[in-house]
């Protein structure tokens, strides 16, 4: 991508509250209504597909809090409570595994947080076992096994370890190594302890190192953020996320201990943005989309280019046509045509299992109108165009005139140059790649509802008023 075509202007222009579209519907259109029985309707309906499954576990714990974090992870020092955690996954993943039996093995697999390496080698093998055992993990150089880790949180023979039990993809969290942004954040370190984990990742046969960062954390500047990048540029990882920090303490009660006055603007953020493209463009990395970076020979880019890019709770990736079966904490599963959650508290998953109960807290049934859309709104996301035409084969619609009221919305991005709006195809331009998020939103009935204005019995002069807008990071 031309860096000439990075527009602050145009991008700020753009920059309103919006979601990420890991998934559509988002996580906010989640209901406590949908149940148990309507989560076994998936799985048959999953079962009858054949479709492969993929496999999701969150580990909560944290032995400290990083004041950026929106996450839902548990705070302890004390790795004794890993234990009975473990007691009540293991007795999920039996559960789990029961509904989907005989579709193994799992090419997919990823473990989140929190910290995952919070359990011991010996806890994460356990844990292991119980994935083996209940659905059949798989051995095949073809597979995917990532799992995300705190560089504080490694003991000297953790990634030997982890290598052993399978995973051969990490995901190493930075955020920023200028140690005044650091203190800020209340994170603590350094870059050796981080190139020692990629040089012990590359020894010990992972073939996929990824390393995330996030620019907007308060103290921020472009010289300290452009010697971080120079630093992660150096140990040359196969793909790199550079996320927007969004500060809302009123949701993260974590963020409230970040003086806000510490924050960079929204100019000096479009500035750690724009250096953020520039060094990792010049250093060989494609922008593939949404905060994400790869190697050109990297199965993300190759994604990129074939047209088979997806989009998951994890961001992107190549794998698509899956099933995704959440374990553990306020994981997420993706079944068939449905969305369902886990409960979001210890004592909460612990009652449920305790009580052989699967611990689902809320979900959503997808109607036909919602699973258009999702497949628009990938579309967008992962391949910068809509087919206009197949959309109205495979979902009986007259494009035009179904989302009439999106197309007018996107007239002024047009106008700007963001997109094309063809007669049978709607394409983003190489310069409205980076606002794909602006660009799906008309699409997002949803959101749509949720801004439009609220009638006022009585009060026609106020109908005017919109509702309050739901809470989405920004676009930047």
């Amino acid at each position: 991508m031309d860096l000439a075509l990075f527009d602050p202007a145009l991008i700020e222009r753009y920059d309103r509250p919006g979601p990420r579209y890991t998934s559509y519907p988002t996580a906010a259109q989640f209901t406590e209504s949908y149940g148990a029985s309507d989560y076994l309707g998936a799985v048959q309906r999953s079962r009858d597909s054949g479709v492969p499954l993929s496999l999701y576990v969150h580990v909560p714990f944290c032995a400290s809090p990083c004041f950026y974090c929106g996450c839902n992870r548990i705070i302890s020092r004390s790795r004794s409570i890993a234990a009975g955690y473990i007691e009540r996954l293991e007795r999920e993943i039996e559960m789990q595994a029961a509904l989907f039996a005989g579709r193994g093995p799992v090419l997919q697999l990823h473990f989140g947080g929190g910290t995952p390496t919070f359990f011991s080698l010996p806890q994460m093998e356990q844990v292991m076992q119980a994935l083996d055992r209940g659905f059949g993990l798989s051995r095949s150089p073809q597979r995917e096994y990532s799992i995300e880790v705190d560089p504080r949180a490694l003991l000297p023979d953790s990634i030997a370890g982890l290598a052993a039990l399978g995973f051969n993809r990490i995901s190493i969290g930075v955020q920023d190594f200028d140690p005044a942004v650091q203190e800020a954040v209340n994170r603590l370190q350094s870059y050796e302890q981080t190139e020692q984990v990629v040089l012990d990742a590359r020894r010990h046969g992972f073939n996929s190192v990824s390393v995330d960062l996030i620019y907007g954390l308060p103290k921020q500047t472009l010289e300290g953020f452009g010697r971080t990048l120079d630093q992660v540029i150096a140990l040359a990882p196969d793909r790199v996320s550079a996320y927007s920090y969004a500060h809302m303490p009123q949701l993260f009660k974590a963020q409230g201990q970040i003086n806000g006055a510490d924050l960079p603007s929204s100019q000096q953020k479009l500035g750690l943005l724009q250096l953020t493209v520039a060094k990792l463009q010049a250093a060989g990395y494609v922008y593939v989309g949404m905060d994400h970076f790869a190697r050109p020979d990297d199965e993300l880019a190759r994604a990129l280019d074939d047209g088979s890019l997806q989009r998951n709770f994890q961001g992107y990736s190549t794998r698509g046509g899956a099933d995704l079966v959440g374990l553990g904490l306020s994981a997420i599963s993706r079944i068939a045509d449905s969305y369902c959650q886990n409960v979001k508290t210890l004592d909460a998953y612990y009652a449920a299992l305790d009580t052989g109960r699967l611990p689902l807290q809320r979900g959503l049934q997808l109607s036909a109108d919602d699973r258009l859309r999702r497949a628009l709104i990938e579309d967008l996301m992962c391949r910068d165009r809509v087919d206009c035409q197949r959309l109205e084969h495979e979902y009986h619609i007259d494009f035009r005139s179904y989302f009439a009221d999106a197309l007018e919305a996107l007239k002024p991005l047009a106008a700007d140059g963001l997109v094309e709006l063809g007669e049978h195809e709607l394409r983003v331009t190489a310069k409205g790649r980076f606002l794909l998020r602006a660009v799906a939103m008309p699409f997002d009935a949803h959101l749509r509802a949720a801004q439009a204005p609220a009638p006022v019995a009585g009060a026609a002069a106020n109908q005017d008023l919109p509702r309050p807008a739901p809470r989405y990071s920004r676009v930047i």
